[in-house]
């Protein structure tokens, strides 16, 4: 049994039912990989990507691992003007996670949050379990009861 991530306890701790998956962490793995060694339809296994908007405001964008976001898309879902990706230096002090481990649970504060649309219609959907080599699985209705987040259109065609 590998050892509880804070992602999972936050969940345990809300009694939010969660499957967790674990892979050998071989350092920051492209999302492809991850379904690939989950043996899980990429279209099923999400990535967390950090933004900064024009107005520095932070938000945090969750999309399948074989799309790209779509930074216009993303900006219009947010109300800004622009929205850039953040740094990767800038990820672990802004939301304690390093990258190839975030997690739209647990960041040290909450950001607005938005998962593409993709995820409609899934009973379950994989994503960070806040560190390489943790993924969960949960029902995005499940996800509503530990974070408030949008579904919206934010990926490239």
């Amino acid at each position: 049994m590998e050892e509880k991530t804070n992602v999972m306890r936050i969940l345990d701790q809300k009694k939010v039912p969660y499957q967790p998956h674990f892979y050998e962490n071989t350092g920051a793995v492209g999302g492809t990989y991850v379904a690939l060694v989950l043996g899980e339809d990429p279209a099923k296994v999400f990535k967390t990507l950090v933004t900064e908007g024009k107005s520095k405001q932070h938000y945090v964008f969750v999309i399948p691992v074989e799309k790209e976001l779509d930074l216009k898309k993303a900006a219009k879902a947010a109300g800004e003007k622009s929205v850039s990706m953040l740094k990767s230096k800038e990820l672990l002090p802004l939301t304690g996670y390093i990258h190839g481990g975030c997690s739209p649970i647990g960041m040290k504060k909450f950001f607005p949050t938005f998962i593409d649309r993709q995820v409609e219609g899934l009973e379950t959907f994989f994503f960070s379990g806040g560190k390489v080599g943790a993924q969960v699985e949960m029902a995005p209705e499940d996800l509503k009861k530990v974070i408030v987040y949008k579904i919206a259109d934010v990926t490239a065609e």
